[in-house]
């Protein structure tokens, strides 16, 4: 593997731990700071701030790193982590924990520069197994940073912030000093109208052979934001975990996920294909919801774990289908519309399942589970046409 290689996923692994770190504590620093119990709705607030403020700037972020270079819009993603946590680490109010998550979202470029640079110094044929690996180092940023992250939480709930800042401090130096440009920068006339934060969608809308990939991505994105608000509320008040237990959850599926991503996307993909390897990710991740909306001891989420990482298993396929849509001149602008409609679903999601989890917190916390699989049931027939569409495309060029 070459070097510029290994630091791109060394930096991005970095500033996953230093998410998982700060992961298992949240609920907890906003009971502290709000001086409520009822902190579901503004985890749903913070979290939809952080993607108003990626969503519009992500696009931005990505045309100018197609226009000057990958490396120094990287660096300015990691310089806004690490105000981002250091805010957090020491703010005594709402409103400043909320200008630190706004400030990290004006700044969030790292995963979708990291996906253009990859796609800069890999060939087609390397993408799909370059794109595992880089989803495994995410998997196993989760291993260590929760685990660490509650057992710093259960000792001081401020610690893991500052260990977050510290991290994303190393990745900052790490890429200043050690990765290079992987393109060369066009030098263009920067576009003011790249401000506009409706311009991507104004653009895949003339470009509608992107619209089925993209609304795939925007669906399984909105999913997944369940897990970001509800899983350590959800530990809690199921099974009266503490930040150590939530962190060693989240450390256990990091274990199950990192060896699904590094070992099964190529296998899946030449076995069931694109679409099928999508839709098989979909199908283990609903089993898992089902067990866990129903789980009354905490062993059953452990042992579903494995079965609940093989979720993930078509995201590597997708990943790589939707590199080909476009040149290689706009493969930032396009990583940078793809995170922006991530953003507009974390934007939407967020408020939607932080709502229904406290309307249900009482009564049944795990039915948060069962509304993601009702999402994931009406997505899959546009799962089906979306990346066939994608596929058929892909073996025509």
């Amino acid at each position: 593997m070459n070097r510029p290689l290994l630091v791109i996923f060394a930096t991005i692994g970095l500033d996953v731990a230093g998410i998982g770190l700060i992961f298992p504590i949240v609920p907890r620093l906003l009971e502290d700071v709000t001086h409520s119990q009822n902190v579901a709705p503004t985890i749903g607030i913070m979290t939809a701030l952080y993607a108003a403020m990626q969503f519009i700037f992500a696009p931005v972020l990505g045309a100018l790193s197609d226009n000057l270079g990958r490396r120094p819009v990287l660096l300015v993603s990691l310089a806004g982590a690490v105000v981002n946590y250091l805010v957090m680490a020491f703010a005594p109010q709402l409103w400043m924990l909320l200008l630190g998550r706004a400030i990290a979202g004006l700044t969030a470029a790292n995963v979708s520069v990291a996906t253009a640079y990859i796609t800069d110094i890999s060939p087609e044929d390397q993408r799909a197994r370059r794109f595992g690996l880089l989803n495994a180092v995410f998997g196993s940023g989760f291993i260590i940073g929760p685990i660490l992250g509650g057992l710093l939480g259960d000792y001081w709930l401020r610690l893991p912030f500052i260990a977050a800042a510290a991290l994303n401090a190393c990745n900052l130096l790490l890429a200043l000093f050690i990765l290079p440009e992987s393109r060369i920068p066009a030098r263009r006339k920067v576009d003011l109208g790249a401000f506009n934060p409706l311009r991507p969608l104004r653009w895949i809308l003339s470009m509608k052979e992107l619209l089925p990939v993209t609304l795939v991505f925007f669906v399984l994105s909105a999913t997944g934001e369940a897990y970001g608000i509800c899983w350590a509320l959800w530990g809690f008040d199921t099974f009266g975990w503490n930040g150590l237990w939530i962190g060693l959850s989240l450390g256990t599926f990091g274990i199950c996920q990192t060896l699904v991503q590094a070992l099964l996307p190529g296998p899946a993909t030449r076995l069931l294909g694109e679409r099928g390897a999508v839709l098989a990710g979909i199908a283990c991740a609903c089993v898992a919801l089902v067990a866990m909306a129903f789980a009354s001891h905490g062993w059953i989420v452990f042992a579903i774990m494995p079965v609940f990482a093989l979720g993930s298993i078509g995201t590597p396929a997708l990943q790589a289908l939707a590199t080909r849509q476009v040149d290689e001149t706009r493969q930032g602008q396009f990583q940078g519309l793809l995170a922006s409609v991530v953003s507009l679903a974390s934007i939407v999601a967020p408020l939607a399942f932080s709502s229904f989890y406290f309307a249900v917190q009482k009564d049944w916390p795990g039915a948060i589970w069962l509304s993601v699989v009702v999402i994931y049931a009406v997505a899959v027939p546009l799962v089906y046409l979306g990346t066939r569409a994608v596929g058929r495309r892909a073996s025509l060029a």
